[in-house]
């Protein structure tokens, strides 16, 4: 999938992660911020990464604000970040059957 703006999804709250995806031309490029980035910051990288892979995004600046988010909602902020970014439409629905 190619972005194409920059968007958002998330919070800065507890136990929650912003993320934010914009176009890019080098390959991925990620900036993480955590709160517990010394005990979850490679598995933080780890999940990104795979749902970006996943999703088939190849370019990508990508920034993490994470508050203690689980796997699973780190996951969900990305997925919903990358469809906001490639859906121009708000009344077309996200590409969810590619998960």
């Amino acid at each position: 999938m190619e972005l194409k703006k920059a968007a958002m999804a998330g919070t800065v709250e507890s136990s929650d992660a912003q993320i934010t995806v914009e176009p890019g031309t080098n390959g991925i490029e990620l900036n993480i911020e955590s709160s517990v980035i010394q005990q979850y910051g490679r598995q933080i990288k780890a999940v990104v990464l795979e749902t970006l892979k996943k999703l088939d995004v190849k370019n990508a600046k990508v920034s993490v604000v994470d508050k203690g988010a689980l796997d699973c909602t780190l996951k969900a902020r990305v997925e919903g970040a990358v469809f906001r970014s490639i859906n121009d439409d708000p009344d077309t629905p996200n590409p969810w059957e590619v998960l």
